[in-house]
């Protein structure tokens, strides 16, 4: 009933414009009462937009089963979630985008409906880091840049027409918070190599390091450059970076082991 009720709806709104259509004409389009348009659609505007109250509930499950355990990447998980709803339908996301930039109302209503995903993923990341410095704005920041990254992707592809590939352009532009925000991934420990873990999530291998801009450890050296000695008062920090990890990231995991405030955010 939903959906015939959202089709009708839909159908009307591109026939005569979504401010001539009237209720009325959308239960008598799908034969039924106007009881039941209401029972499940409070306004025209939601009948624009019937598959972001599922995809939210979806997003909402996602995060909280929390099978990454890289916060940031979980929302940018979660964020794919929309992209492959309007990717299902390409021919009706374009005509909503097109109906949507017609009627300041859908707009304005569209513009709620993000602000809501934003919310859920700002949520998320608070609970996740809410034990650490700067969590909440962290979380603010990252939600933001998150829907930001992603709209933008997406509007480019509804601009288009629906050409090309709409989970790629999607997925590139995620790319851009995950290469600042996100935990980088551990390097492969080469054959034969002693494998350990370092701080905050960075492992690596020993002897991984290369030459300038290369995987690097960092640790307390011995005499001479030898084997580092783990004295009684003393500790070892041994640590592997990505090659592309920016420097104020390897500083400030150097500092969150030593105990130093961290002033590189």
């Amino acid at each position: 009933m939903r959906e015939t009720l959202a089709e009708a709806a839909f159908q009307l709104f591109l026939e005569r414009g979504f401010e001539r259509t009237t209720v009325d004409e959308i239960v008598a389009r799908a034969g039924v009462g106007r009881r039941s348009f209401f029972r499940y659609f409070p306004s025209k505007e939601d009948a624009v937009f019937p598959d972001h109250e599922r995809c939210l509930a979806d997003m909402t499950a996602l995060l909280a089963r929390g099978t990454e355990p890289d916060p940031v990447r979980a929302v940018c998980d979660a964020a794919r979630l929309v992209t492959r709803m309007y990717a299902a339908k390409p021919e009706f996301s374009v005509q909503r985008y097109r109906l949507t930039q017609e009627v300041p109302g859908l707009r304005t209503y569209e513009l709620s409906v993000v602000r809501r995903y934003e919310r859920t993923m700002a949520g998320f990341l608070r609970e996740c880091w809410s034990g650490g410095p700067d969590g909440a704005l962290r979380a603010e920041v990252v939600a933001a840049a998150v829907v930001a990254a992603h709209n933008n992707a997406l509007r480019a592809w509804l601009r288009s027409g629906g050409s090309g590939d709409a989970e790629a352009a999607v997925e590139h532009a995620l790319g851009t918070v995950l290469d600042v925000w996100a935990r980088p991934a551990a390097p492969a420990a080469a054959p034969g190599a002693e494998a350990f873990a370092g701080p905050a999530g960075f492992a690596g291998a020993a002897g991984s390091g290369g030459p300038a801009g290369a995987n690097a450890a960092v640790s307390g050296g011995g005499p001479g450059g030898g084997p580092a000695e783990v004295s009684a008062d003393g500790d070892v920090v041994v640590m592997v970076a990505r090659r592309d990890a920016p420097l104020w990231r390897v500083v400030q995991q150097v500092e969150a082991v030593l105990g130093t405030p961290s002033r590189h955010r």
